[in-house]
């Protein structure tokens, strides 16, 4: 079920994305019309109900890692979720979701340099039981990770719409 959120949500989750650190007084500033009571009520608001989550994020390449690897998996038929377990426990995996289509999941690894990334894929994922194939994408650069991500604009204007509640119907 979709939350709520209007412009002023939208705008503060944009500052945050921008500096997760941000004050609420410097967030404030930054909205205007908004006391910085409201933003600290508006961010634990967002926080409680799952919209955000502030967190500390890692860049791989910053800390040695700088080869990352998109991997394609196929899998044994009824052992996804058990190979999806098993692969995001493994330290140098970065990602693990279940994709439609092609593939059965869809793992990012970070490793040192491309032979790390070859012994990664087929001594380490390869070899876990119920992969039965895998496909490997080298991810030169990102433009945009996931982390910085923005609420869409057109999402404080839905209202009502099929699968969706509003917050002041609770």
């Amino acid at each position: 079920m979709a939350v709520r959120v209007d412009a002023v949500d939208r705008a503060i989750v944009s500052l945050l994305v921008e500096d997760g650190r941000m004050t609420a007084a410097e967030i404030t500033r930054r909205v205007q019309h908004v006391s910085e009571r409201a933003v600290r009520y508006r961010i634990e608001r967002l926080v409680r109900s799952g919209v955000i989550r502030i967190a500390a994020v890692v860049d791989p390449r910053a800390v040695g890692y700088p080869v990352i690897g998109d991997i394609l998996v196929d899998v044994a038929s009824g052992r996804v979720q058990e190979v999806a377990v098993q692969l995001a426990r493994l330290e140098n995996v970065s990602y693990v979701a279940g994709s439609v289509g092609d593939s059965d999941l869809s793992v990012q690894v970070c490793a040192r340099d491309t032979e790390e990334l070859l012994r990664l894929v087929n001594e380490v994922v390869g070899k876990v039981e119920g992969v039965t194939r895998t496909r490997t994408v080298l991810v030169p650069w990102k433009l945009k990770d996931v982390y910085q991500w923005d609420i869409p604009a057109d999402t404080a204007s839905r209202r009502n719409t099929p699968g969706r509640r509003r917050m002041d119907a609770q």
